[in-house]
């Protein structure tokens, strides 16, 4: 622990989230003070029980402040004396959504929200957590692996939240770039997010290994996708915050090749015996999820990612930023052995 780190206080967006929460962790085992926003106060307890499973045992150097992304109230008491923000909040995918606008609205006003607070606090820089949603979407007859120079493709027909993305990471940038005044501003952008939870809220990636383990995936979609370890997105997150080198970056966080579904179980099958035994062990043709989407909303966005292109590299941030990731296996590995201890897993 340093005493530069101990003089530093961070402000960590939507603190209860999976990635939050594990950014949280890390700062506060590096000596940071921390102050997080909770859209209800109510769940202070909830997320002090998550660090607690990963580990932290005093609560001494974290605050909780209540502010909502679609609300002004609370934003400039929430960043001020903060030499650092890490803005992770961001609305999660609605499946049953009646205009994208709820995804998008909140996704975009809330980044403004925080950078121009951030600005006036002169605040030394914001890491904002984007996605890769913003990055490989509505691409036709890619061949070669997205990196930070690709955007999602707004005029494709992607799904709400991945536009929500794109436009919130794009409205972060402009503002920087216009007037954002001395605020240096940096985005992690990850993949499906895997790894270890700390308690029942998690990332919508994981619920296909939620889903798998309780046999309510009978057969894998054709779905390929990078993984990547929460523990190391949260490394991420403070490499870019502190580095000199990541001011006006974006990274790609990705653990290794794309998997397909199956690939996934499969590893799932090889690693946990018995705890495996609904794991799918076949694949599901194209046609039917696409049928089944037109009359089931929670369906939308995995059609249209079928048969989807989704190399990705994360060479840059292991080459500017030194970074290192553990591998996909590891990861998926972690996520299920972790819902297993935390009994987050039904028993049929």
């Amino acid at each position: 622990m340093t005493s530069a780190n101990q003089n530093s206080t961070v402000l960590v967006t939507g603190g209860s989230g999976f990635i939050a929460v594990n950014c949280i962790l890390k700062l506060l085992e590096q000596g940071y003070k921390v102050k997080t926003t909770l859209r209800s106060m109510d769940r202070q307890n909830e997320v002090k029980s998550m660090l607690r499973n990963g580990g932290i045992r005093s609560f001494d150097e974290l605050s909780f402040i209540e502010a909502d992304l679609v609300d002004d109230k609370n934003w400039n008491e929430a960043v001020a004396g903060c030499e650092f923000v890490l803005h992770v909040a961001s609305p999660t995918p609605i499946l049953n959504y009646k205009h994208e606008d709820e995804m998008i609205i909140p996704a975009k006003e809330g980044v403004l929200r925080v950078l121009k607070a951030s600005r006036d606090a002169n605040v030394s820089r914001v890491v904002l957590t984007s996605a890769y949603g913003a990055v490989g979407m509505g691409h036709l007859n890619r061949t070669t692996p997205y990196t930070e120079k690709d955007w999602s493709n707004l005029n494709a027909n992607l799904h709400p939240y991945q536009k929500s993305k794109t436009i919130a990471e794009r409205a972060a940038w402009d503002f920087i770039k216009i007037e954002g005044g001395n605020l240096e501003l940096s985005t992690v952008n990850p993949v499906g997010v895997m790894g270890p939870v700390l308690g029942s809220d998690y990332s919508h990636s994981n619920q296909s290994i939620r889903r798998m383990l309780e046999g309510e995936i009978k057969a894998c979609p054709k779905l390929d996708s990078c993984y990547v370890d929460v523990r190391d997105v949260a490394d991420l997150h403070l490499l870019a915050m502190t580095s000199p080198k990541a001011k006006g970056e974006r990274f790609l966080a990705s653990s290794g090749n794309a998997l397909s579904m199956l690939d996934v179980a499969n590893i799932l099958r090889k690693n946990l015996g018995d705890a495996a035994h609904y794991v799918p062990s076949k694949e599901i043709p194209n046609w039917p999820i696409r049928l089944a989407a037109l009359f089931n909303p929670s369906l939308r966005m995995v059609a249209t990612l079928l048969g989807k292109y989704a190399e990705v590299s994360s060479e840059k941030a292991q080459k500017l930023l030194e970074w290192s990731p553990r591998s996909n296996e590891e990861a998926i590995v972690a996520t299920a052995k972790s819902m297993l201890q935390l009994g987050l897993i039904k028993s049929k």
